[in-house]
């Protein structure tokens, strides 16, 4: 298994964590609220993971798979094409591992699969098989008034994708009305608020794990991305911090 460590050439303010490098690949921890790249979504931004990227490296890189903005975590890059062309082709045949971290509203059940068709986003109405699979790693109950309850429950939630659709966590979380905390998109605003006013204001979705085979060593590589300062919060109201779940 390879080596997987954070805070590696993340010395400069720009710099992303690089969590493993070698010649071909890098895996590195996107932070909450950047870009991964130029986009119809991109809405006047400037500032995008990829450029980072390629000043951090110094040399040309080819992203492999995207995160949303709101998501933080791991995200695989290859310096050359035939890298990046073979771990795309893993990545379409399911052979790339990808683990987050979400908190939802509500107490889903403990282990559970969504199998629910989804478009393509703005512009791409055909809907394809979109599937995810979710355990339920903690709950807590909080003295948050909500929706006339005296309290409201929250859940933490491992999730393993095996599509790539656009969103796709988050709409299969709206899909079962157990919406993702700080989603502004698919979410649930009273709930947003009630994280927002405790000094929570990010989307809690973490890209936490990602596995694969090395597409020229052959050797299998783990990278594992720690939560940012934020997420922590919210995992402290489960009583949990970030080695807890590692």
């Amino acid at each position: 298994m390879g080596a997987a460590r954070a805070g590696d050439d993340a010395d400069r303010g720009l710099d992303l964590a690089v969590l493993y490098r070698d010649e071909h690949l890098a895996v590195v921890a996107k932070p909450a609220g950047l870009m991964v790249h130029d986009s119809a979504l991109a809405r006047g931004e400037s500032d995008f993971a990829a450029d980072r990227l390629r000043a951090q490296f110094a040399r040309p890189v080819f992203l492999v798979h995207r995160l949303d903005r709101a998501t933080s975590g791991c995200l695989l890059l290859a310096f050359d094409r035939e890298t990046a062309s073979r771990l795309g082709k893993a990545l379409m045949a399911g052979e790339v591992d990808k683990q987050y971290l979400a908190i939802c509203r509500g107490w889903p059940e403990a282990d559970f699969s969504v199998d629910h068709p989804l478009d393509g986003g703005p512009g791409k109405p055909l809907k394809k098989p979109a599937i995810t699979a979710f355990v339920r790693r903690a709950t807590t109950e909080l003295d948050w008034p909500s929706a006339g309850f005296p309290t409201s429950r929250y859940a933490l939630l491992q999730v393993a994708p095996r599509t790539g659709r656009f969103r796709q966590i988050r709409r299969h979380l709206k899909h079962l009305s157990h919406h993702l905390i700080g989603d502004s998109s698919h979410g649930d605003g009273r709930h947003n608020r009630a994280f927002r006013a405790r000094g929570i204001h990010r989307m809690l979705l973490h890209a936490q794990r990602l596995a694969f085979v090395h597409p020229h060593s052959g050797i299998r590589i783990e990278a594992v991305a720690p939560v940012d300062a934020e997420f922590a919060r919210a995992l402290a109201l489960f009583g949990l911090s970030d080695a807890d779940i590692g």
